[in-house]
């Protein structure tokens, strides 16, 4: 066994590693002053979250030291962190970065803060890289290639074809997006995606009329994910699937940056879908495919756990998970328990979906 798969087999449950955790309720007074004097929210390796990893924002991840974050750019709300810069080039181009901010979606939601970008890139779910719960996946990531990179379109299509990564970004005019990101384990963050309308890839893939879904599926390189080559009983490619109506709205996006720079890998390199009035697992990372079908297809989770994890998942506070509430979450950015809004605070954009 590799050092890596060593430090993997230690950071995963030893048993129950594949679902969820029911995270505490009560977060301590003490530890919100703290974050509060601070204005940042890296504190929260407590109790709630066990092992899951999230680095103080003091410029510590893992134990070592990186650069603090550097001066806020102008028209920007947020200072950028070069140790989450990708090495690789950025989708469409370097020079697309940071992207133009859409002002419709630039508002921090009242009540909460931008999560700093330290702070989201040490608190991920990431199957691939690190079965279990939210933790350090970015421990996991150094031997992932996200380049070259393209995208087979296949299914009820008048064509199917192969997208090159750089055609996809290039297909509409980048855009910054402050959203809320809600995860099934019941924590959140307000991050600044960067990507394009997903209805304008969608429209690019030409379906058929009767196409009625569309199927995501990410890539399979155990040789480069350590949570593939360890979970062997799962059933990779991690896959999922949204109502074409559903992926054709204006929320949906197609990700390709995060904080004004590429994606890094623990955030789903090179491109993945956002879809934020829905739990983070149908938001699905490092898409390789899209099937276009007649029929509702199932969903990675809807297979493994179907009484867990159903086809819409849209954020409900009042319907509960089996195993824990989803009426409260954990704010990355505060370490604050808060109260979930009925589809993650979209409700007024997506709820005519669901009549």
């Amino acid at each position: 066994m590799s050092s890596a798969e060593r430090r993997l087999a230690r950071a995963t449950w030893k048993r129950g590693a594949d679902l969820p955790p029911i995270l505490a309720e009560e977060t301590h007074a003490n530890r919100r002053q703290i974050l509060r004097a601070l204005g940042y929210g890296g504190l929260l390796a407590s109790a709630g979250f066990g092992a899951a990893a999230c680095a103080q924002e003091t410029g510590r991840t893992g134990g070592q030291d990186v650069p603090p974050p550097g001066e806020i750019p102008e028209g920007r709300v947020y200072a950028p962190w070069q140790r989450w810069v990708p090495e690789w080039e950025a989708p469409g181009g370097n020079e697309r970065y940071p992207a133009a901010v859409n002002e419709r979606y630039a508002a921090i939601p009242e009540g909460r803060i931008l999560t700093p970008e330290n702070t989201a890139a040490t608190q991920n779910n990431y199957y691939e890289f690190l079965p279990g719960r939210a933790g350090a996946v970015h421990r996991y990531v150094d031997d992932f290639e996200a380049r070259p990179w393209t995208i087979r379109i296949t299914g009820e299509v008048e064509e199917e074809k192969t997208l090159e990564l750089d055609d996809i970004a290039r297909l509409a005019p980048l855009e910054e997006r402050v959203y809320r990101f809600r995860c099934v384990e019941a924590w959140s963050m307000v991050v600044p995606w960067t990507g394009l309308p997903l209805r304008a890839l969608i429209d690019a893939c030409k379906p058929k009329a009767d196409a009625k879904f569309v199927k995501f599926l990410s890539f399979v390189r155990p040789e480069q994910a350590p949570g593939q080559k360890r979970r062997t009983n799962y059933p990779w490619p991690y896959y999922e699937a949204l109502r074409l109506d559903e992926a054709r709205h204006p929320l949906a996006l197609m990700a390709t940056g995060i904080f004004g720079h590429a994606l890094p890998t623990q955030h789903g390199a090179p491109l993945r879908v956002i879809v934020p009035w829905k739990y983070g697992y149908k938001s699905p990372k490092g898409i390789v495919e899209m099937q276009f079908t007649k029929k509702q297809p199932t969903t990675f989770w809807e297979d493994l756990q179907p009484s867990e994890y159903p086809f819409l998942s849209n954020v409900e506070p009042d319907v509960p998970h089996p195993r824990w509430s989803q009426e409260r979450e954990t704010d990355l950015g505060t370490g604050d328990r808060i109260a979930t809004l009925p589809y993650n605070g979209y409700a007024e954009q997506v709820a005519g979906l669901y009549r």
